[in-house]
């Protein structure tokens, strides 16, 4: 009987070191997916800010050629 209640024991031991475990496993996963999160939002914005630029840069150099046509035209 005292075995049994032993193992019982020992069980229940492991039982709970393996809940934690999962536990600190999960909040891991948790904390990796926010983090991921965060990433993928600086990659959004950072991709919107190259297009937003390639926009201007564009812009720019409509604008540069019309000067350039204007100064050659003098």
């Amino acid at each position: 009987m005292s075995d049994n209640l032993d193992l019982i024991n020992e069980y229940k031991d492991q039982l709970r070191i393996l809940k934690q475990e999962v536990a600190e496993l999960q909040d891991a996963g948790k904390s990796k997916d926010a983090a991921n999160k965060r990433c993928l939002q600086k990659l959004e914005h950072s991709q919107k800010d190259l297009e937003d630029n390639i926009e201007k840069v564009k812009e720019l150099e409509a604008e540069l050629k019309k000067i350039k046509m204007n100064s050659n035209e003098k």
